[in-house]
């Protein structure tokens, strides 16, 4: 029996495979859900100050906090309807799962790969943003990287999922990221490039580029071993009416939807949650720029830990420090060029870090007034040793260097956290999101992008093939598309079954992924230069 084109089932598919519009039950769980989130993250935020012991004066850092957090959220929302939405494109086309049913298992999986990430890929986001706005993201400035960054994010996202294209959130979320470097590099009078770390950018860059390379090559060989080993003509034939595929690969089907699932939910929801953290951080410093919740014994061991530095670094470098250390680490930070008085700098900055710490007695004694220049310390201690390691500067010993990764380390503990209500709150978006505008993109994975209708055996290689990528992307802290490696898996896997491509759509594809950079840079660019008059 022929294979069906898509030309014969094509708009028909939808209505008979999504089902009617929500009932009301449906639409009083996702606002119960909503309402019940909301709550809770302005339950903890109250909670969090009053245990901070902080009087409030004014309310408009609070309604500063409350907007850039709903944007943040917001951006999440999005990137759930927008991104999720190819997991379930296979499970859906395949009779593997009910859309109703598929859409709701994976939100729920998303909100568990959230609530279990590492927090690898925030703070790896979050080193592409200039040094400057970082150490002042509570200024008018601060304010305006976020909104600019969040917002042009949001305008793309929903252009594209209007529009029927798998373009990626994190393709997005880094151009307007870039966006704002090269912005805020102008408008204080120097070159452009400076405005990004772009040994960061261009990492994360390759990961983004060769991810669907990478899905589409294994998606296809993945398809012709399964031909090769697996003589069962069916798993290469089009589903035929309702029937669900046997019930070894529909298994495997649904185990796949619910890994790239939880993988986008662990590597996606984590740059929201970066973001999140760098608007608390900036809004509300007392309760957030330090982990207060580190035992005193261990901050004890931690200002230990810095004092060894200190006098290891004086040992390998015994020259005067600098009389601004401060301003020395960041020039390096942003240059990238070293001088004789980086390990200097680096060893009065450690010592210092470590006489507050000792002298507080603990991270959650630290005052008000002080939090954040003790956190600013720690934070350019940090990205400059991380620099420092990766471009082989310092030419320490083997116990030096060991011990200055141990205060690394320390000091990534120290401020590198994200509390659970950040965690529930972004999960609770992107699971949401998954939900509710899913349908777009599903048509165009499941019905655009090859010329025939996806089988089987296409719809497991290509998940498959998503859920590891993605999984091993979030276990080496790097952000991946959930978009590019699972459109670009169906593609390999129509390819190699011989099925063709609608290379309509692969223009649309190809185009929506060479603009997405261009556009989120010039948009987030301008929006920052706007916002920064406007704060």
């Amino acid at each position: 029996m022929a294979t069906p084109s898509l030309t014969q089932t094509a708009g028909s598919v939808g209505t008979e495979k999504f089902g009617g519009k929500p009932g009301r039950s449906s639409l009083m769980l996702f606002l119960l859900l909503l309402f019940a989130g909301l709550g809770y993250c302005a339950w903890s935020l109250v909670s969090d100050v009053d245990d901070m012991g902080t009087v409030v004066t004014t309310w408009t850092p609070f309604v500063l906090l409350g907007i850039a957090l709903l944007i943040a959220l917001g951006f999440e929302f999005v990137n759930g309807f927008h991104d999720t939405a190819n997991a379930v494109a296979t499970v859906i086309y395949t009779n593997s799962l009910p859309a109703s049913f598929a859409v709701v298992w994976s939100g729920f999986f998303n909100f568990l790969g959230v609530l279990l990430s590492s927090g690898a890929v925030a703070f790896g986001i979050i080193a592409l943003l200039p040094v400057e706005l970082i150490l002042q993201v509570g200024s008018s400035a601060g304010f305006a990287m976020i909104f600019a960054l969040l917002i042009s994010a949001i305008i793309w996202n929903l252009g594209t999922w209007w529009l029927g294209l798998p373009a990626s959130s994190s393709h997005t979320l880094i151009g307007s990221i870039i966006g704002v470097g090269v912005a805020n590099a102008l408008m204080h009078g120097r070159d452009g490039t400076s405005g990004v770390d772009w040994s960061q950018a261009l990492k994360i860059g390759y990961s983004l580029l060769l991810s669907p390379a990478i899905g589409f090559v294994c998606a296809a060989v993945l398809l012709l071993l399964m031909r090769a080993l697996i003589k069962n003509r069916s798993l290469y034939k089009a589903p035929e009416g309702d029937a669900p595929p046997p019930i070894w690969i529909r298994g495997l089907l649904i185990l796949t939807c619910t890994g790239v699932s939880f993988a986008h939910g662990s590597n996606d929801g984590q740059k929201g949650m970066g973001l999140i953290m760098l608007i608390l951080v900036g809004t509300l410093p007392m309760a957030y720029a330090l982990n207060r919740t580190m035992p005193a014994e261990q901050s004890l061991q931690f200002a230990a830990v810095a004092q060894v530095t200190q006098q290891a670094l004086v040992k390998a470098a015994p020259q005067p420090a600098p009389a601004n250390p401060r301003q020395t680490l960041s020039e390096y930070i942003r240059s990238k060029q070293p001088s004789a008085e980086l390990v200097p700098a680096l060893a009065a900055i450690a010592g210092n870090i470590g006489d507050e710490v000792q002298g507080y007695g603990s991270l959650a004694q630290v005052p008000a007034a002080a939090v954040g220049n003790v956190r600013n310390d720690m934070y350019l201690t940090s990205e400059t040793i991380r620099l420092m390691q990766k471009d082989k500067v310092g030419g320490f010993d083997a116990d030096t260097q060991g011990k200055v990764n141990l205060f690394k380390q320390q000091i990534d503990s120290a401020t590198r956290f994200i509390p659970l209500w950040v965690k529930i709150a972004v999960a609770i978006a992107l699971g949401l999101g998954t939900m509710v505008g899913w349908k777009r993109i599903v048509v165009t994975v499941g019905e655009k992008i090859g010329k025939t209708h996806l089988t089987y055996a296409q719809g497991a290689s290509a998940e498959l093939v998503a859920m590891v990528t993605i999984g091993a992307a979030d276990m080496y802290g790097l952000p991946v598309s959930t978009t590019h490696v699972l459109s670009s898996g169906v593609a390999g896997a129509m390819v190699a079954n011989g099925s063709g491509l609608q290379m309509r759509t692969l223009r649309n594809l190809a185009m929506a992924w060479v603009l997405t950079l261009p556009v989120a840079v010039l948009m987030s660019g301008s929006l920052y230069w706007v916002f920064s008059r406007l704060f």
